[in-house]
């Protein structure tokens, strides 16, 4: 079962949070290698994503946001795009699409960004958007300050949180095809608020790089070794890690309360995104299958119009229905 665990470090300016994806992870990578549109996510592939998956429910879950939290792969080499989108109740749904082979391919700067143009963004969509309210959004290129090329996605999201949000923040993360896993440890702000919710922050900069607690407890998680994050469970990890520190942890959140996969794709969706193509796209379709069919990316559930439902989806409406954001089709 899927799980989070929240703790502090007490009397230090220091909390962490440990995540374990596993029939969660696994449903995700089931679905889409029973789509027939789109096969098995290739093994490359696999650990990118469900490390994205596992920092994505890492972020949501350590700050006080009531939308969607999606985080972003751009890439400009076989990897085109990878997404993961997280809800305020920790359901979560991933994609990626590929175009081009990725045999043999390790790391960012070979999947995502052989010609230096990959991005990793932030998204965090409001679920009550005030008139003109805008998604904020925060964006950091897959390379280092002085152009280095950065190749784990742990690296390039410690990079963001350090450049967008001005706090120091290690990340361990690792991924296969059982389990997708997470370890975040992060100073705290030592004044004003986090960045990442869209308020305004105020740090005292001179704390970034020097907090000696937070560096030593920061040393202690990245010695974990990627088979023990993905092997160990949470208390043997923690202990291991932490066994002289001042550990104080809260009740886990698993089950109906803790990360799921969940879809939020259904008909009427489609059908929206259908109407704001125009009926002349659905026709074209209709001449050329006799049917229109619409996968969705995330869970794979397909969705089939013929000549009637088409004939009704326009009946019904007068073309102003928006496309749904969610039709990442």
């Amino acid at each position: 079962m899927a799980e989070l665990h929240k703790f502090l470090f007490e009397g230090l300016p220091v909390r962490g949070m440990l995540v374990r994806l596993t029939d969660a992870w696994q449903t995700v990578l089931a679905r889409r290698a029973q789509n027939p549109q789109t096969g098995a996510y290739p093994p490359e592939l696999v650990s990118t994503l469900g490390e994205m998956a596992a920092a994505a429910v890492l972020f949501q879950s350590n700050i006080k946001f009531d939308g969607a939290l999606v985080l972003q792969l751009q890439g400009d080499g076989p990897l085109k795009l990878a997404v993961v989108e997280v809800q305020p109740d920790l359901q979560f749904r991933a994609t990626a699409k590929v175009i081009g082979s990725v045999e043999g391919l390790t790391g960012l700067s070979a999947l995502a960004n052989p010609g230096g143009t990959g991005r990793c963004a932030i998204t965090l969509d409001p679920a009550r958007r005030l008139p003109g309210q805008q998604p904020y959004q925060g964006m950091v290129p897959l390379h280092g300050d002085r152009g280095e090329p950065i190749d784990r996605v742990q690296d390039v999201l410690a990079h963001y949180m350090l450049q967008s949000e001005q706090l120091d923040t290690t990340l361990v993360l690792a991924a296969n095809s059982e389990v997708a896993a997470g370890l975040l440890i992060q100073r705290l702000p030592m004044q004003g608020e986090v960045n990442l919710a869209g308020r305004q922050l105020v740090v005292d900069e001179d704390q970034i790089g020097r907090n000696e607690d937070y560096n030593r407890i920061a040393l202690l998680a990245a010695s974990l070794k990627t088979e023990e994050l993905l092997t160990l469970q949470a208390d043997d990890i923690l202990h291991r890690l932490f066994w002289e520190e001042p550990v104080l942890r809260f009740e886990p959140l698993m089950g109906d309360e803790g990360p799921r996969f969940a879809c939020r794709c259904s008909r009427e969706r489609v059908s929206s995104m259908l109407r704001s193509l125009g009926p002349e796209e659905s026709q074209a379709a209709l001449a050329e299958r006799g049917k229109v069919e619409v996968g969705c990316d995330f869970c794979g559930q397909q969705y089939r119009f013929d000549a009637v439902d088409v004939a009704q989806l326009f009946a019904q409406g007068n073309g102003q229905i928006q496309s749904s954001p969610d039709a990442w089709q």
